[in-house]
């Protein structure tokens, strides 16, 4: 059984993927949060989102995630992409 989620992209993440938003399907539930930075690289190969995704940070339903490896997903959940903040 798989569920999706709503992927929100900000900064860099967008830039890499070119969308703000995207829905992915979990392939199974419980899906660790740890394992979802691999899931979009694959479904975005050949692009940066790679690099953006190994120095960002997580949150779940508007909270941010202290500790991935505490995060499972079953669906429903809205995720988004939080990269590093550059200033100047």
């Amino acid at each position: 059984m798989s569920a999706d989620v709503v992927i929100l992209y900000f900064a860099g993440a967008s830039t890499a993927t070119g969308l703000t938003e995207e829905t992915v399907s979990l392939p199974y539930i419980p899906f660790p949060l740890t394992s979802l930075a691999s899931h979009l690289e694959s479904l975005h190969s050949g692009t940066d989102l790679g690099k953006v995704l190994a120095s960002s940070r997580w949150s779940v339903n508007a909270e941010m995630v202290g500790d991935p490896e505490e995060t499972m997903l079953n669906g429903g959940e809205e995720v988004a992409v939080i990269p590093p903040v550059s200033g100047g």
